[in-house]
């Protein structure tokens, strides 16, 4: 096996939380279950070499080595980066592994690869996705799965279509704390749930910036241009790599891409989340005090801050469901930057005091989550007459073991690509209100907005020239 950095000149020219299957039908749910090993006939135990799967990775740098390392039972056999200085950690520690930099050369030659982890930034996962799916590799991908609601929708097909084995990393959704949320939420904690308020300790990282002007060399150790991939072309800047992408719109999808999905999937399928009828976003607009720091009362009257590169330094994103079956309507509500949602009455307000969290609301009261799950709080009045459930619903093996299993042709991971990307279309439609400012009614089938021809734009925004699905 041939360890080698392929020059421009050889690059390609194109590129559970298991709910048990009867509970899954009383919620009006199709989703499968997550089976055990022994149940399938196989033991827990490490596989034997010849059993092992052969994994590769592209974008080992960042997120990526927690992924690999999550899967090191297997025979991980080839590695994938632009960046040589961010990835050099993860090489050294499997020097028989393949090295590339382009993904694409590395799945031409690699006959051998059984499956593909994608740790890329945002808008490099569908390219990358796409391209192992073509060779039929099972995959595990980064959320949000994409970075348009279009991408997800067309890497999820093409999964489907080719019978592979997904999984989107919210490793949550294999946790005690994302079980214990359904189990609280069927047994009536709040009764019926009326609304839902998320909040987020995101953005980490600068957004609300504008656009920097200065240019800067291309590090060495750096392929600036396939780190770009399928994004417009723009000049080199360490404000977008390594971690600061998230912040622009050309390559990250913000505080709510990056953190919605380890929050929606607890509940989401629960309340019957897939088909919001609109979506809308009110954003912070803070004023930018004098240089010098002066009392200057032009302060009150400067500009906002321009948000037509960025996401915004804050904001609140409301989705409406119409009725669901039995469900009756339900507004969704995401806080970033700061925000929170005022307290419903009866609740501690002391316990709500957290970086992050979810309130449910209900005909009965209130509760408090954490972020990815876990009950932690009722209202005062309905904790006097809740009693706390048993333990109903299967738990999972394991975030990276659900999808190691599925690989080998047991049941699909609990964050298959058809969750996943549900999840995934919910939080982007967020994003897009968070981008326009405006009051969007979605029509799911149709995949689109029926009263905005702009929003409509970034559902499937255009690719750089010499870069597809």
């Amino acid at each position: 096996m041939k360890n080698e950095y392929p020059t421009e000149s050889k690059r390609l020219n194109e590129s559970q939380c298991g709910l048990s299957r009867r509970a899954f039908l009383a919620l009006g749910i199709s989703a499968p279950m997550i089976v055990p090993a022994h149940v399938l006939g196989r033991t827990a135990k490490r596989a034997a070499p010849s059993d092992r799967l052969n994994i590769a990775a592209v974008g080992i740098g960042g997120m990526g080595k927690n992924y690999i390392a999550g899967c090191e039972s297997e025979n991980i056999i080839a590695l994938a980066d632009v960046d040589d200085k961010m990835a050099a950690p993860v090489l050294q520690r499997f020097p028989k592994a393949a090295r590339y930099r382009d993904f694409r050369v590395m799945l031409e030659k690699e006959k051998g690869i059984d499956a593909v982890i994608v740790g890329t930034p945002d808008h490099t996962h569908a390219v990358v996705s796409m391209a192992a799916i073509q060779y039929g590799k099972h995959l595990y991908v980064a959320k949000p799965m994409t970075r348009t609601i279009h991408e997800a929708r067309a890497v999820t097909a093409a999964a489907k279509a080719a019978g592979l084995a997904t999984q989107m990393s919210v490793q949550s959704c294999a946790s005690d704390a994302s079980c214990r949320t359904v189990e609280w939420l069927q047994a009536g904690a709040v009764g019926a749930v009326r609304e839902v308020h998320v909040w987020s300790d995101r953005p980490v990282w600068p957004q609300g910036i504008p656009r920097p002007k200065e240019t800067h060399p291309v590090p060495d150790h750096l392929d600036w241009d396939l780190w770009l991939g399928p994004a417009p072309q723009r000049p080199y800047h360490p404000c977008y790599h390594p971690f600061d992408f998230r912040g622009w719109h050309d390559f990250g999808t913000g505080a709510l891409g990056d953190m919605a999905c380890h929050s929606f999937h607890a509940f989401f399928e629960l309340l019957k989340l897939e088909k919001p009828a609109s979506v809308c976003a009110s954003l912070a607009k803070p004023r930018i005090p004098a240089l010098d720091g002066s009392a200057d009362p032009s302060w009150s009257r400067s500009k906002p801050i321009d948000y037509s590169e960025t996401f915004p330094v804050s904001s609140i994103v409301i989705w409406d469901y119409p009725q669901r079956g039995d469900l009756p309507p339900l507004r969704m509500y995401w806080y970033d930057g700061g925000l929170r949602p005022i307290v419903p009455g009866g609740m501690d307000i002391r316990a709500t005091l957290r970086g992050d969290g979810v309130i449910f609301v209900g005909d009965l009261g209130a509760m408090l989550t954490g972020f990815t799950g876990g009950p932690m709080a009722l209202s005062e009045e309905r904790k006097r007459t809740f009693a706390e459930p048993e333990k109903s619903l299967p738990r999972s093996i394991g975030h990276y073991e659900e999808w190691i299993l599925a690989c080998r042709g047991g049941e699909p991971a609990r964050c298959h690509f058809e969750f996943g990307s549900a999840v995934t279309e919910v939080a982007l439609l967020g994003v897009i209100a968070q981008r326009t400012g405006e009051y969007l009614q979605w029509d799911a089938e149709n995949m689109r907005f029926s009263n905005n021809d702009d929003a409509n734009e970034l559902i499937a925004p255009p690719y750089r020239a010499g870069w597809s699905l």
